[in-house]
């Protein structure tokens, strides 16, 4: 538990706090005097893990722990385990709403925390410890609500979540300050999968500007408002394999990979642009150790291109809008699906399952998971 770690750390406390503490105030007033940002407050138990998870959540541009809503000026660590302040553990999130909206933030969120434990989460016991959401901006009250409502339906069982306007907000010792980067093999009561998870959840603004409000047509998406991003920040962005994949034309080992055996219902978007590219509907099992499809959503968001390397003739699929390489057509594929196989590399994809598809904003693609099976 994190309080039987916190002992020896006391006296460090006592003289590094002031120092980062400023320094990390100064940096969210910085982020905030660009423009373009806003905030939330997360309770979900020890704050050390909520913090780290949060930080993995692209478009969150900054985080602080503190004590949120306490009865007692500026406590420290001692007087809130006391539980006398009424402060609770909480994370300031400073976020780029062009890149991540509230609601996936609240959505990921959720899946960090207990909403029905009162007063604890993992082994942590305490009102310190207790869940909510604190916000600044009265404009978000409604959907935050709407969201918790939302999750209510899920539980047989009253949420103990509170949901309340940030009365005041006092930002904790130094060491607790991204403790978990600090201190990789820390306490931590978050299932240490959800950080892939937060990491995955959403792209970058400069790829995630969605043309999907233009809806579906007939069953056929048009490709117009997709971007590939350069080079730069697709090395940013991409796994090694992910680069030498798309970029480099390499091929990833047979089952070896990400979604050769993937089962579930969902959406296969390109990894380089976020454009949807395949669906569930369309995938088969093939035997070859690779993702296999009938056919792309439309046959506008690929290009073919005849490919001579390595001594054979094969054809090449490629995304149209990224430019990336997906991998190959044949034609040994299922008569009664069409006789094509898109034999497609995992490193080119991401999977995102149907109970997902809504909230990454691809809920006008749900029909074509239903599509008849030609």
């Amino acid at each position: 538990m994190k309080k039987g770690i916190i002992i020896g750390l006391v006296l460090f406390s006592v003289i590094g706090c002031m120092g980062q503490t400023q320094s990390g105030k100064e940096k969210i007033q910085e982020l905030k005097a660009m423009g373009n940002q806003k905030e939330i407050y997360l309770a979900g138990g020890c704050f050390w893990g909520t913090e780290h998870f949060m930080k993995q959540i692209r478009g969150v541009t900054a985080t602080q722990v503190g004590y949120a809503n306490s009865t007692v000026a500026n406590p420290t660590y001692q007087q809130v385990c006391s539980g006398r302040t009424g402060a609770v553990e909480t994370v300031k999130v400073v976020y780029n709403p062009a890149a991540v909206g509230l609601p996936l933030l609240l959505d990921l969120y959720f899946k960090t925390i207990d909403p029905t434990s009162l007063n604890r989460q993992g082994n942590d016991k305490g009102t310190q410890y207790r869940t909510g959401i604190y916000y600044t901006d009265p404009s978000d009250r409604a959907l935050i609500e709407k969201r918790v409502d939302e999750l209510a339906k899920q539980y047989d069982r009253p949420l103990a979540l509170e949901v309340k306007p940030l009365t005041n907000f006092y930002i904790a010792e130094g060491y607790h300050q991204d403790y978990l980067e600090k201190n990789p093999g820390g306490y931590c009561h978050i299932n240490p999968a959800l950080f892939d998870t937060a990491r995955q959840a959403n792209f970058p603004s400069a790829f995630k500007d969605s043309g999907i409000q233009q809806g579906l047509k007939e069953g056929i998406v048009s490709p117009r408002t997709y971007s590939r991003p350069d080079t730069t920040t697709l090395k940013k962005i991409l796994s090694s394999e992910q680069y030498a994949v798309t970029q480099k034309n390499a091929t990833e080992p047979p089952f070896q990979n990400e979604y050769w055996d993937e089962c579930r219902e969902g959406i296969y978007i390109d990894i380089t642009t976020g454009e949807p590219l395949f669906v569930s509907a369309d995938k088969f099992d093939s035997g070859c150790g690779w993702p296999s499809f009938s056919k792309p959503i439309d046959k506008s968001l690929v290009e073919e291109k005849l490919d001579t390397s390595h001594g054979m003739r094969r054809v090449e699929v490629r995304s149209k809008t990224g430019d990336a390489h997906l991998g190959h057509v044949f034609t040994d594929g299922p008569k009664e699906r069409g006789g094509l196989r898109y034999c497609i590399n995992s490193a080119s994809l991401r999977f995102i399952p149907k109970d997902r598809m809504i909230a990454e904003g691809y809920g006008e693609y749900l029909p074509l998971l239903e599509r008849p099976k030609k």
